[in-house]
């Protein structure tokens, strides 16, 4: 009787380590596949809305992967599982690339010229296309009247890159002349550029004198 009730006891402790292991793999098995299925639903989140909730979905998904990832030992194919993940790990690779916005670098060079022509209208290009006689006017006052407003802030590149800026400028007013800028507002511009054309060479001269004054120090 002691000997059937020990056989019995032995195969009750046997069956509970076969339900555990099986609990662990089962539970294994869901973390793999809770990570897969959510990395194929971003890809059916539209662009706009993952932009603006990125990093939660980022949170999320990096939640997923580590609970997938600390799994695969209780897996007894845990090579297949970790093909899985690899895949879906590339797949969002590929997503986020697709997905996150990425914030573009502002030089200080950027920068001075958003502030004298208006948030991204010179770029590398230097086109001056978009300055016509409609608007010329308006362009020389928002950059002649910036440039005096700051005077007192501006390095030696700063003045170097006005200076250039100025004449890129002077140069499109040369074609705009011929397409129809009416006499008015070229004396407007006149007037403009002989108030401020001193000014440009006395503070650029004024700050290269100060640059060597302090690079002697």
């Amino acid at each position: 009787m002691k000997t059937k009730s020990l056989f019995f006891g032995v195969a009750l402790i046997a069956l509970g380590f076969a339900s555990c292991k099986d609990e662990k793999e089962v539970q294994a098995e869901k973390a793999v596949d809770n990570y897969v299925i959510y990395v194929d639903s971003i890809e059916k989140v539209a662009i706009e809305d993952a932009q603006n909730n990125w990093e939660g979905i980022d949170a999320a998904y990096q939640l997923r992967m580590n609970e997938a990832e600390a799994n695969l030992a209780n897996l007894k194919d845990s090579v297949k599982a970790q093909e899985r993940i690899l895949a879906s790990k590339e797949k969002y690779e590929v997503i986020r690339t697709k997905m996150v916005v990425k914030t573009p670098i502002v030089t200080s060079k950027q920068r001075l010229r958003n502030a004298l022509f208006g948030e991204g209208k010179i770029g590398d290009d230097m086109s001056f296309a978009w300055v016509n006689a409609g608007n010329i006017h308006s362009v020389y006052q928002t950059f002649i009247h910036t440039a005096e407003d700051n005077k007192d802030t501006y390095s030696r590149e700063d003045w170097d890159e006005i200076k250039l800026m100025y004449e890129a400028l002077d140069s499109r007013k040369n074609t705009v002349e011929k397409e129809g800028l009416t006499k008015e507002d070229n004396r407007k511009i006149a007037g403009l550029k002989f108030k401020f054309a001193p000014m440009l060479t006395v503070n650029r001269m004024g700050a290269k004198s100060e640059e060597m004054k302090e690079a002697k120090e």
